[in-house]
This record gives C-alpha cells, structure tokens and sequence, in this order.
C-alpha cells in the first residue's frame, strides 16, 4: 500500500474542518483557519480530499463544496495549470451524474461561466450557496472547451499502465446504498427495517478509516521480474568484484538487529537526569543494562550530564559507571564525579563504587579531600553539622572496609575530626583513627 498520505493529527483537523461545513459556518471562514496551519502537508491532504470526493456517499454535499474550494484554493497563488488536481476539478465539472449546484459551484471556483468569481462565492456558507442555487441561471461549458482551457495546453494525456489500469481503487462505494441516496436520511434507513447502516457515527468512522490508510498507490499486482543472468567473467577483471566458492563473504550479524531495546534504555536515562524514576522502571534499566553490558555506550550519558543522574537516580548512576569502568572514558567521569558538589547522593555512589569494582587510589583520595573542603566551606551551620556527620560516616566505612589506606590521609582526616569536636560522629572518627594510630 505504500506510506500512509495522513498522520493522525492531520486526520483529525482535517475531519473537524469538514464537518464544520455543517455549522453554518462561512466558506471563507473555513479555508482560512485551514490555511493559518504552517505545518500544511498540501498535496498530501488534497490528495485524500480527492479520494474522497470519487466516492458521493463518503461527504455530505456541504463538506464536498468545501473539499473542492480546499483543492483549488490550495494553488490559487499560482497559474490554474500548475495545479496538479486542475484535471480532477475540471471532470467533476463535467460529471453529468453530479448535482448541479456541485458542478456550478466547480465552475465558479475555476472563473468560467459566470461573472462571480471564487472569492465572492467563498463568502457563503455551504449550506446557504446550496439552499439560494438556482439551476436555471447557469451555464455549464462543454468538457472540451475546460479542457482545452485548463488541462491540453500543459497536461496532455498521461500514458496509463496496463498496471495502473489493473489496480484496485483506494475507495470503493458501497453496493448496498443507491445512488444518490443519503445514506443519513430516514428514508433510507426505513428501507432498511428502521436500522441505520450509515448513521453519522458510521460514516464519520468509515471516512476515519480512510484517511488512516489512504496511501497513493492503491492496490495493484506486483510487477514480477526475473533475477538477471550473471555476466560471463572477463580475464581481465579483478578476482575479488566477483565472489565465489573460493571467497568467504562477510555477513553483518547486526543488521536490521532489534534495537528497540537500546531506545528504550536511552528514553529512560534521558528521563532519570530530569527526576527519580519509579522504581520499576529502574529495575528495568538495571536488567536491561544487566543483560547487554554495551548498551550502556549507547543510552545517551556523557560525563558533561553525569551530576544530573547521580542527584537523581545514583544506583542507577552505579550501575553506568560500573559498566563503564573498562571504557578510555572513564577518567572524564571521575574528574566530574570528583569536582561535583559534595551531597548524600554523591557520597553514597562512591561508597556503592569502592565495594562494586577497584577504584584508582588518586580518585578517592582527591574526592574526600574534596567532602572535607566542601564541609569547612559551608556557611550554613545547620547545613554544615549535617554534612559533617555524613563525611564523619563516609570516611568510617571506608577506613572499616579498608578502601583507603589511613596512613596517606591521616593528618588531613585528624584536623578534620578536631576542627568539629561538637558532633558525634566526628567524635568517633576521632577515635578509630587513635586506634588505628595505636595498633600499628
């Protein structure tokens, strides 16, 4: 079938513009508010207009006139032989099976055989054109003379496939509704035993469906053709432009792979550096990045963005950086981890990271010197005691699982201890490094 002509906003505007034919509301009123969208895909919404309007059953009559001012008013800017639905308009004018007030109103638009021209005719609602036309004050043109005025000059008759002519319309009428019935009207639904089959809903639904799946080619039988024969071999060319038995071809496993899994993964990561993620969502990310330890080189995470994820989710924050050890970047997202601001969540990725993988003996060593620079910074003193306890018990767990060797950050770690003698956990600190001092 082809790529769908209409996404499903276009779909619906375009519905919601139709059916506003019904409203009372004035032509000019309606391609204005349809013209104001800059996104306008024209050719692909007058196209389906165009299928849509093959078929009399799919629009009421209101929403057919202004389907029709949409195809002509969509290239009015240019020359009428630029508009590449110019043939469509000018047959519809001609269609002796069409009502009258149609093929008056086509006329019109296009400027032949009356004096008023499309702009003023646009200047009435549909329902109101319909209701004042008067079938005795027009005159319809011959085919040839619209053709020959809009159409031979500079579209001359296409050639047509024996293909094309075998293919099945997009659109196809309902066998069940006469013609020129109003698949609406009580009449018809009474011919039925009282139950409607085209009610508006089923209609609106029907036009929906056709819009959703309209594509250009319809459907048409495929054109088979024969593989074509390999070209006898010429002594003089290279032996490796034609593999054979003798040349092992190498075959690309990661083509047309699933990578659904990797958007996904990147989709998350990229929501878990905004906010903390739900937490079956992160399991989630951790089983994903579990199960294929590369795709953490592909979920969008750079050292630059790395802050964002530990304040947010740092045992997700964990778990990168664990697959990450190995990669040449790694150093990048230690300086970061380093030089970020000191807070609960940092501290506890760096405690998950000692316990996870071997971390470098200058890293950890900068970063604490980094906690207790942070904590005689702060001038909040409220702030301050609550970082200082933090510190205090960051430093304990590393002494007490033998991370760091206290010896290189002795006399740092023993100021630090002596400058907040107040709080507890100093307090503490204070004496596993006496007992440490004293037992070796």
């Amino acid at each position: 079938m082809g790529k769908k002509m209409l996404n499903h906003e276009e779909q619906r505007k375009l519905l919601d513009l139709l059916k506003s034919a019904s409203e009372q509301r004035l032509m000019e009123e309606i391609l204005s508010e349809f013209f104001s969208n800059a996104d306008l895909r024209l050719f692909n919404i007058c196209y389906s207009l165009s299928l849509l309007l093959q078929d009399k059953r799919q629009l009421s009559s209101s929403e057919r006139l202004v389907a029709f001012a949409i195809l002509h008013q969509s290239y009015s800017s240019q020359k009428p032989s630029a508009n590449p639905f110019i043939s469509f308009l000018v047959n519809a004018a001609c269609d002796d099976k069409a009502e009258k007030f149609e093929r008056a109103f086509i006329i019109h638009l296009l400027g032949s055989g009356s004096s008023n021209n499309s702009k003023e005719i646009v200047k009435l609602s549909a329902a109101d054109y319909i209701k004042s036309f008067d079938p005795s004050s027009h005159a319809f043109p011959q085919r040839e003379q619209l053709q020959q005025q809009y159409c031979d000059k500079v579209h001359p008759e296409p050639y047509t496939s024996t293909f094309k002519i075998a293919a099945i319309r997009n659109v196809l009428s309902d066998p069940d509704v006469p013609f020129g019935c109003d698949a609406n009207s009580p009449e018809f639904n009474s011919q039925l035993g009282g139950k409607p089959k085209l009610g508006s809903g089923d209609r609106d639904e029907a036009v929906n469906g056709l819009l959703a799946n309209m594509s250009v080619g319809g459907l048409s039988p495929c054109l088979i053709r024969p593989i074509p024969p390999m070209f006898p071999v010429d002594e003089r060319e290279l032996v490796w432009l034609n593999p054979d038995n003798n040349h092992g071809l190498q075959w690309d496993h990661g083509m047309c792979a699933d990578a659904s899994r990797g958007t996904a993964v990147r989709d998350l990561i990229a929501k878990a550096l905004k906010g903390p993620l739900a937490p079956p969502l992160q399991e989630h990310v951790l089983g994903e990045l579990a199960n294929d330890p590369k795709l953490v080189y592909h979920c969008g995470l750079t050292p630059r963005k790395l802050p964002e994820l530990v304040e947010n989710n740092p045992v997700i924050a964990v778990e990168v950086l664990t697959k990450l050890i190995n990669s040449p970047e790694i150093a990048e997202y230690f300086t970061v981890l380093v030089n970020m601001d000191m807070s609960l969540h940092s501290m506890e990725v760096v405690n998950r990271l000692t316990t996870a993988v071997e971390l470098p003996k200058e890293f950890v060593r900068m970063y604490i010197i980094n906690c207790i620079s942070s904590c005689e910074n702060i001038k909040d003193r409220y702030m301050q005691n609550r970082l200082v306890r933090l510190v205090c018990v960051f430093l304990q767990s590393l002494i007490r699982n033998r991370i760091i060797d206290v010896k290189e950050l002795f006399i740092e770690v023993q100021a630090f201890c002596i400058e907040f003698p107040g709080i507890r956990e100093a307090a503490g600190l204070f004496r596993l490094l006496k007992t440490i001092e004293s037992s070796s």
